[in-house]
């Protein structure tokens, strides 16, 4: 499973670009009065604008190759805080195979760097957004975890996340290349106090050479 394209809101457009544009470096794709897109690998990011008056935050994550990890901490740590976890900055999710490091945009969503062990993918270049390979990750937040889990696997026949995990709470969905995680509104984002908010989401997946359009309100 391949993320495409992700469709977020943001009640302030003008602070969102200038947070991936200018703080992160990420390349416009393209922006109107209602909306900006960035180039994340071979994915795209859009915000749309929301009324000044909601405040939606999201979690959601970006793969990098499987050797740039401090080079990340480091390079982002110059450019925004960083969200300290139990021991350091890093948290290695050994049944994942995967390490990610933290940090909020301007939104407060919270942003991910992981890299994933099985996915193979070293690079010999220095850590940058242009090193970036896609969004991997995007948090769903619905009341019903399981039951939507079961209506995506069912619609476009991607796999539960064979490392799981797979609770009523929380489930995820997909493959190393890109995974939904899905929880319920009764949990916090780790690693933070932030609880997870029902926002709008749409996404545009490929599944083995097929492409799918989701929504989750």
């Amino acid at each position: 499973m391949k993320i495409q394209e992700l469709i977020l809101l943001t009640n302030n457009l003008a602070e969102t670009k200038k947070f991936y544009e200018s703080t992160m470096g990420f390349k416009k794709i393209s922006e109107t009065e209602t909306s900006v897109s960035f180039a994340v690998g071979t994915s795209e990011l859009i915000f749309e604008l929301t009324e000044k008056n909601q405040n939606p935050k999201y979690h959601f994550a970006f793969n990098i190759p499987t050797n740039s990890l401090n080079d990340a901490v480091h390079w982002t740590s110059k450019r925004t805080s960083l969200i300290e976890t139990e021991n350091s900055f890093i948290t290695d999710f050994e049944n994942w195979k995967a390490k990610a490091f933290y940090f909020f945009d301007n939104n407060r969503n919270i942003l991910e760097f992981i890299c994933r062990t099985d996915l193979k993918n070293p690079t010999d270049k220095p850590f940058s957004v242009e090193t970036v390979l896609n969004i991997n990750e995007i948090g769903i937040v619905v009341d019903h975890p399981l039951q939507v889990a079961d209506e995506i696997v069912k619609k476009t026949n991607i796999g539960y996340f064979t490392k799981g995990p797979k609770r009523e709470d929380f489930v995820a969905v997909g493959n190393d290349d890109g995974l939904f995680v899905i929880s319920n509104p009764n949990r916090k984002w780790y690693p933070t106090q932030e609880m997870a908010e029902k926002w709008k989401i749409k996404t545009k997946l490929n599944v083995a050479d097929n492409e799918f359009e989701l929504e989750f309100n």
